[in-house]
């Protein structure tokens, strides 16, 4: 039993740390985001428009810095300079840091949906987009 484990942890290895790496990146930006809506905005559950942008933006800025970090270390083991790499890392970031901002529009100002459930939503499509770019564009050792 405990060899079977052992192989379906090496065969998915890299999901693995990908899923942990991204539960901590997203405890950091929910942490910087929350923090942020508790000190600037009074700790709205029903942001406004704007409001949502900045937090979007603190969420993503604090998210793409730690995850840069952990996915190349932890996930994907790279090698690569970081000069040529981070750059690649954070335009794939802003591609999702705009499918955030649509989506956490949609969810809680366009639906009225609760700030929580429509960021947690948010998290799980955003995730995705991240592991997919990071594997097809960023660290892809070729």
């Amino acid at each position: 039993m405990l060899e079977k484990i052992k192989e379906l942890y090496r065969k998915y290895e890299e999901i693995i740390a990908y899923l942990i790496v991204g539960v901590l990146t997203t405890i950091v930006s929910w942490a910087a985001k929350f923090l942020a809506n508790a000190v600037f905005f009074d700790n709205t559950m029903y942001p406004t428009a704007l409001e949502n942008f900045i937090l979007s933006a603190i969420n993503w800025t604090a998210g793409v810095i730690f995850a840069y970090f952990t996915n190349r270390k932890f996930v994907f083991k790279s090698q690569e300079p970081m000069l040529k790499e981070a750059p690649k890392f954070v335009l794939s970031r802003v591609s999702t840091l705009i499918l955030d901002i649509l989506v956490m529009q949609l969810l809680s100002v366009g639906l009225g949906m609760n700030l929580l459930l429509a960021t947690f939503i948010d998290a799980v499509l955003v995730m995705i987009g991240n592991y997919v770019f990071s594997k097809l564009f960023v660290f892809n050792n070729k």
